[in-house]
């Protein structure tokens, strides 16, 4: 094939480490990663990136995009807009929020006709594991979703139930039976049915009724499963450092089980949240900052394995100031990449790690395998990012459909200079082209 386009930089984040490159793309696809100085074809555009560094464009395995059904809250014109201009080029949606869920075939094939047009980037989907639909989870899985989300505790929406360890049982040995993954909310119901319930505005009050031990002991009954079955189980957005020392003896013992954080609980503290502040609240809870330091303590020895965002939005209106009752989510889906970048540099990590936690490893994790790294034979998908520029969070700036975030006011470091999908600019300085994405399916 003639290469088309070369996309060039002094900083190139590639599997085997940065290093100054010309990058080689035909039929959108990445053909080459050649020296800084290589002779650019003939009838190919070069795009010279400067010192602005050209990292793989990042896989969100974890967005709840609640369309059709819930639009409102979101929809996949408005959440996908907001990812391609964050340096996303990849993301998976979540099941539930929107009407119906992703709990059959049928269901699935109406999600994916309200996608179609209105992706600026891919999309894949994940399906849903109910009490009443263990029949429909091979179907599911043959029609291509990339695995399984399950609760063990109230999802927050009703058409969505739980399930408990023996139907969690049932649907496990199901998935495991034709090689699936099961992704799982870890919090257990009993230890959060005795916790203390204090409605309200105080943010101490929250906390005090999502504790740890709800997420430990979902986690320790999730690995015991997932030992007896040698099933594939992968833990959604952990919170609680407690659960570190069970996660990594279950790894070390060959317990398949990955585990992801989000941004939120790895730049945001119980100690910052303001009381009344519910753009804060989400479930498992941000806990406190010496919690804060073992997750990425975690992350840097590899017990955790990604970040993605648990986009989870909502309208302003559910976002009441009792935190008992607001609505549960945070909306950072445009900024994941600079709130962790911002973290990462203050720790002194690198953006290779921010690479691999948010581009590689979600894209592993999944099964993508023509995502998250920039090197010959995958797809072209590339973010720029300027590292050492800096921004104010203007909530106004943001497109996602409600402009509702924990991070409105915060400086970050990392400004997305722009956004390609398999060779295409599709945001440019924060600002999305027409779509051009394509909806995917688990192709193993």
């Amino acid at each position: 094939m003639a290469v088309e386009l070369v996309l060039r930089s002094t900083r190139v984040i590639t599997p085997g480490g940065t290093r100054a490159a010309s990058v080689a793309v035909a039929a959108g696809k990445i053909t080459a990663v050649l020296a800084h100085d290589a002779e650019v074809p003939a009838g190919a555009r070069l795009e010279d990136f400067g010192d602005d560094v050209l990292l793989p464009g990042l896989v969100d395995t974890h967005v709840h995009v609640n369309d059709p059904g819930r639009t409102e809250w979101e929809g996949f014109w408005t959440a996908t807009r907001a990812a391609a201009a964050g340096g996303i080029t990849t993301i998976l949606d979540m099941p539930l929020n929107s009407l119906p869920p992703t709990t059959t075939v049928d269901h699935l094939r109406i999600k994916q006709d309200v996608a179609r047009a209105k992706a600026h980037v891919d999309v894949g989907f994940w399906g849903g594991a109910l009490p009443d639909n263990v029949k429909d989870l091979r179907p599911l899985h043959d029609a291509g979703v990339y695995g399984f989300k399950c609760f063990l505790s109230p999802s927050g929406v009703e058409e969505f139930p739980q399930l408990d360890q023996e139907r969690l049982a049932t649907s496990l040995a199901e998935i495991t039976g034709f090689g699936g993954l099961l992704i799982v909310h870890a919090e257990d119901p009993h230890h959060l049915e005795s916790a203390p319930q204090n409605p309200g505005p105080k943010y101490a009050d929250f906390l005090a009724s999502r504790p740890r031990d709800a997420e430990n002991t979902a986690i320790q009954n999730l690995i015991d499963q997932a030992r007896r079955l040698n099933a594939r189980v992968h833990v959604l957005h952990l919170s609680s450092s407690d659960a570190l020392p069970l996660i990594a003896a279950a790894k070390a013992e060959g317990v398949r089980i990955t585990v992801e954080s989000c941004p939120h609980f790895l730049t945001l503290t119980a100690e910052e949240v303001p009381d009344g502040a519910t753009e804060f609240k989400c479930c498992p809870p941000i806990r406190e900052a010496a919690n804060q330091d073992l997750l990425w303590d975690a992350l840097a020895d590899g017990t955790i394995d990604c970040v993605v965002s648990d986009h989870s939005p909502s309208t302003a209106d559910l976002k009441t100031g009792d935190f008992a009752t607001a609505w549960g989510g945070i909306s950072s889906l445009q900024l994941g990449l600079p709130a962790i970048w911002t973290e990462a540099r203050r720790r002194g990590r690198t953006l290779e790690d921010v690479v691999r936690w948010m581009s590689a490893a979600p894209a592993a994790l999944a099964g993508l395998g023509a995502k998250g790294a920039i090197e010959a034979g995958r797809d072209a998908d590339f973010a720029v990012l300027a590292p050492d520029e800096t921004f104010t969070v203007d909530p106004a700036e943001l497109h996602h459909r409600n402009q509702v975030t924990a991070y409105a006011g915060k400086t970050l470091y990392g400004v997305v200079k722009s956004t390609w999908l398999r060779g295409t600019r599709i945001a440019d300085h924060g600002t999305p082209t027409e779509p051009t994405g394509r909806l995917l399916e688990r192709q193993n």
